[in-house]
């Protein structure tokens, strides 16, 4: 779990709920479902018709890696290269036959598999870089809906204020109607600027972040399986791969 992420999403909770309670406002205003179910449909909908469903899908699912990142373990992968390099040193490059059957990083297993196989390092990093390529390709596109998210968020927030004016129009007179509606219309701008600025903005910067994580730590594992495909020393690729620990 990100600790730094749930943290501040508990401050901007407790920001937002704090001043609005100590402002004399009330919960109910603060939860007005109509209000919500047009920001929520109108900034998934227009999210959807801009992407493919399976991007779509992808996009919510890595939501939640600003809450549950995906674990690198840079240090760890690199005592796991030069564990497989000592290896390859030994017994040669068949001895890593059974560890890449029971590899659990599939990117880390296909490396492996192609240095069992004898293929020349050329290969191995034409195969390998073009996996690295297209999944930071595919998770790139998928944060960008995410931060689609927070565009739209705004622009459904003015329409839905502008909804809640417009039902009013005809009670001028009416005092309550007047606040009530006024009232619906700033919920509405608040909510969407709100879910702009610290949720759909601060999420597509964050998995930007993880994304190009995650692609130099594949980059690192590469140049791994390479160093070890072209016979080097254990010692000189650790002094190597050290050189991808920020």
């Amino acid at each position: 779990m990100d600790v730094l992420s749930v943290l501040g999403l508990v401050i901007v909770g407790i920001a937002i709920l704090g001043g609005w309670l100590v402002g004399g406002a009330s919960l109910d205003m603060l939860f007005a479902g109509p209000t919500i179910v047009i920001l929520l449909g109108g900034i998934f909908g227009a999210a959807m018709i801009q992407s493919q469903i399976s991007v779509f899908v992808y996009a919510l699912k890595m939501m939640l890696w600003v809450i549950f990142p995906p674990r690198l373990g840079v240090q760890d992968n690199i005592k796991k290269i030069i564990k497989w390099s000592n290896i390859a040193r030994k017994e040669g490059l068949l001895g890593l036959e059974n560890i890449a059957e029971s590899e659990e990083d599939l990117f880390a297993r296909k490396g492996l598999q192609l240095l069992v196989d004898g293929n020349d390092p050329e290969v191995i990093q034409r195969v390998m870089q073009v996996e690295i390529d297209s999944k930071k390709q595919y998770n790139l596109e998928a944060a960008r809906i995410v931060e689609s998210m927070g565009r739209y968020s705004f622009i459904v927030g003015v329409i839905a204020a502008v909804i809640g004016l417009t039902q009013i129009t005809g009670e001028i007179e009416n005092s309550h109607v007047l606040a009530k509606g006024i009232e619906t219309a700033l919920v509405a701008l608040a909510y969407g600027f709100g879910l702009a600025q610290f949720v759909f903005i601060p999420f597509a910067k964050k998995l930007n972040y993880l994304v190009a994580a995650q692609s130099q730590m594949q980059s690192m594992l590469l140049e791994g399986v390479l160093s070890i495909a072209e016979g080097e020393n254990p010692r000189n690729i650790e002094t190597k791969l050290q050189g991808f620990v920020p």
